[in-house]
């Protein structure tokens, strides 16, 4: 989308972009969304992207306001977006401090301070990083890329628009089907499940239009490298390890899941290493210069920002100033990391990011006679990392939208200003009402399960196999520097077996496309469908999750 679509109306100036009825649109829609992204995180164990939801919702509503302009769509849905994945950190870490303790007492002030401090981190990141990852690397941020398709082909109307909704409406029926009615298998098994289930993987297709998209966008290149990370892990790792003898099928899965953390981990590191350090001063300048540099906002009150985070994270969340410290470090090189990843496949591992930066923490404050940290703070640590990336990782996606539409990036990042507190503080509610109203030990059971805060209280007490770890680290290090797509490499070979293959169809259909019916490809009419397909999926997850809110609470 290089040049501007005809008939669509673009606005002429920031005042356009950033409007007061946007902001009070983008708000609602923020309340609502981080409320119903809180329960679903926590009762069905996944956050679907709201990124298509809520760009059409938000093309809905001005364009019922009348005179509005495909930027200030953008904007809108960047605030009504950004509460939402605050809402998932928050659910994937911290409800394991009541799986380990159900009568822990956290007081809400404790909770507002994590939670903001992980949200200003993450504000000052995606100003700082979005040069990089937007323009710099152009990654291609599949998520983004479909919305502001979606925009572009809603707004000119004609056959485009027909076959884009047609898609979507055909995948959210699917998607009604398969997670409401359930008429629909939510897996499609292959043969040799049931063998590679006694190795402790699950060898088969979910029927996913959203994740098959992700694969057709991205394109069969970052897909076939995140495939051979699967195959890696579960054929190799879990099953051929196991066969040869080297470990038993336990030992596997934690050779696996380290080998996997270590290559993103690494990832992470090579591209400070070799990405943001050597562009350093154009990068971090706008923190001590009155200059905005490759920042989107000049930020000199940054660093005071993260003086007062450390000293509001030692004394109120009790976390000690050595993993204060450590946490506000480790934001910025796994917000790096969240930033490539999403860009990359369209997933966000955001615990992960958590898990790693809190067992550095927990490791620096133990060094000589140090006590370290304690449980509920090592949680406190993974949240704050946890909603710094989550944060990330939604708005890098709308920053991608825009940079396609043209969008003032600045007016974005203001919008994304006003989305993300508002869902600090909601997301901060919701949690402590589901804690009073059904007790601490409600996490882990059949009415919330949590299974990635689960994952996190697990992994407080480190990593389980830390030489497969250092191996996977160094080994993405040198890959990176070398240009190898080594982020999609290691979540081929962490994630489910399953999620791997789904993607690899739409990366094997793009291939087989892109040869068999060139002239059907360079007109993009690929690229509409999938994002109809993933819209569709989104949607529906969405709409599902606010369904699935609004009867917890009547309950």
């Amino acid at each position: 989308m290089s040049q501007e679509p005809k008939g669509v109306k673009y606005a002429s100036s920031f005042k356009e972009q950033f409007t007061a009825r946007g902001m009070v649109i983008g708000s609602i829609g923020a309340i609502i969304l981080t409320c119903s992204s809180m329960f679903v995180a926590l009762k069905i164990s996944s956050l679907p992207w709201p990124i298509m939801f809520v760009a059409l919702l938000s093309m809905f509503c001005l364009k019922a306001c009348k005179n509005t302009n495909i930027n200030e769509i953008n904007v809108t849905h960047t605030a009504m977006s950004a509460g939402a994945m605050v809402a998932g950190g928050l659910a994937f870490t911290l409800p394991g401090i009541w799986m380990l303790d159900p009568n822990a007492d956290i007081s809400a002030i404790m909770l507002i301070v994590v939670t903001l401090g992980g949200v200003i981190l993450g504000l000052i990141f995606t100003s700082l990083i979005r040069k990089y990852f937007i323009v710099t690397k152009e990654l291609p941020y599949p998520m983004g890329q479909a919305a502001a398709e979606a925009l572009v082909v809603g707004d000119q109307g004609g056959k485009k628009a027909g076959i884009l909704f047609g898609s979507l409406g055909i995948a959210a029926v699917f998607t009604a089907l398969r997670d409401w009615f359930m008429v629909i298998p939510q897996m499609l098994p292959q043969a040799m499940s049931a063998k590679m289930l006694t190795y402790g993987s699950y060898t088969a297709v979910w029927l996913s239009p959203m994740l098959v998209s992700v694969g057709y966008i991205i394109g069969p290149v970052a897909i076939g490298v995140w495939f051979l990370g699967a195959l890696i892990g579960d054929f190799g790792v879990l099953m051929g390890g196991t066969e040869l003898g080297w470990w038993d099928v336990a030992t596997a899965a934690t050779v696996k899941q380290s080998l996997g953390i270590g290559l993103m981990v690494g990832t992470g590191i090579g591209i400070v290493v070799k990405g943001i350090l050597p562009k350093a001063k154009e990068i971090f300048g706008p923190m001590f210069k009155n200059t905005t540099g490759d920042s989107i906002v000049a930020l000199r009150w940054a660093p005071i920002a993260m003086v007062v985070l450390a000293f509001l994270f030692t004394i109120v969340c009790d976390m000690g100033v050595i993993a204060s410290i450590v946490t506000i470090v480790g934001v910025w090189i796994a917000t790096a990391m969240s930033a490539q990843c999403v860009g990359q496949s369209g997933i966000n591992p955001m615990e992960i990011f958590g898990i790693i930066v809190l067992i550095v923490a927990k490791a620096a404050s133990s060094i000589g006679n140090m006590a370290g940290i304690g449980e509920i703070a090592a949680f406190f640590v993974a949240a704050v990392v946890a909603v710094a990336c989550g944060l990330v990782g939604d708005v890098m996606n709308d920053f991608k939208s825009g940079y396609i539409l043209k969008s003032d990036p600045k007016a974005q990042w203001y919008a994304e200003c006003i989305g993300s507190v508002i869902g600090a503080f909601v997301a901060v509610a919701v949690l402590l009402v589901i804690v009073q109203a059904y007790g601490g030990e409600v996490f882990g059971s059949e009415v919330f399960p949590a299974a990635q805060a689960g994952a996190v209280s697990a992994m407080v007490g480190g990593i389980s196999n830390l030489p497969a770890f250092w191996i996977g680290l160094v080994l993405a290090v040198i890959l990176y520097c070398v240009n190898f797509p080594v982020m999609t490499l290691g979540l081929g070979v962490y994630l489910p077996f399953y999620m791997s293959a789904t993607a690899f169809v739409g990366g094997a259909l793009r291939f087989i496309l892109d040869r068999a019916a060139p002239k059907w490809s360079e007109r993009g009419t690929g690229q509409i469908i999938a994002a109809g397909l993933l819209g569709g999926e989104a949607i529906v997850g969405v709409i599902i999750a606010l369904i699935i809110a609004v009867q917890a609470i009547s309950a």
